[in-house]
């Protein structure tokens, strides 16, 4: 029988002006590159955990992975954690806010994310991805520490 491991991550919630940055994930499941099934998506930057990286250091170096925004670890408020679950996968996704950071989102990884853009927290596209929808009700809801 084949061990199982639960994948650990991060979702960060960068916020500018009242809106919230989202990437669309690519329509193909192969190129989305999510355990969670997220392809065609709305997702918040982030993503997995290295070994004998922090949550925070995780956090830093996938929004500028993804989007060449720089993040500060200092800047970064852990919100709240989610546990998310398939048939074949099981992912702990750690979320951060962060309203001070530097650079404009651009698309880094284009055969994952398609497209970066701001949205007003009131009025998000649809679908999101699971993890990222939990995290940024937690936010909507003024919940900024873990």
């Amino acid at each position: 029988m084949e061990s199982e491991k639960i994948g650990v991550g991060v979702g960060v919630f960068l916020e500018k002006e009242g809106k919230v940055l989202l990437g669309r994930r690519h329509k193909d499941p192969e190129k989305a590159d999510s355990e969670l099934s997220g392809e065609g998506t709305w997702t918040l930057p982030g993503g997995g955990m290295r070994y004998k990286e922090t949550p925070e250091e995780t956090a830093c170096r996938e929004v500028k992975e993804e989007t060449d925004i720089d993040v500060r670890e200092e800047d970064l408020v852990k919100v709240s954690a989610t546990d998310d679950r398939t048939e074949d996968a099981h992912f702990i996704t750690i979320g951060f806010y962060c309203d001070e950071f530097e650079g404009e989102a651009k698309v880094m990884e284009p055969d994952e994310i398609v497209e970066w853009k701001w949205f007003d927290k009131n009025d998000l596209p649809s679908p999101l991805f699971k993890p990222s929808e939990k995290l940024i009700k937690k936010v909507k809801k003024g919940v900024k520490l873990l």
